[in-house]
């Protein structure tokens, strides 16, 4: 799968309970607090869903393989992709 975003974008995201697997989510990461990750719906679980990474085969790519399921609460859907500038 080819990544939902690219090197410079930026994203608007909304408070959402309602979790669809395929979309893209924001949470902060459950070992770093303050360091923002941006993961794509997986699995859906009763205590939350798989973060899965669009770039798994790259080194150091870091989703629920690594930290387990993320809860719902504390999470944001990702609305609309703003293009960053290209060609630099």
């Amino acid at each position: 799968m080819r990544p939902a975003l690219r090197p410079g974008d930026g994203i608007v995201a909304i408070r959402s309970q309602r979790v669809r697997r395929g979309e893209v989510r924001v949470f902060e990461h459950p070992d770093r607090p303050g360091f923002w990750l941006v993961k794509r719906v997986g699995d859906i679980h009763r205590d939350g869903f798989e973060a899965t990474s669009d770039n798994g085969a790259l080194e150091g790519v870091r989703d629920s393989r690594h930290f387990g399921p993320v809860p719902v609460a504390g999470s944001f859907r990702m609305v609309l992709r703003v293009p960053g500038p290209r060609g630099r």
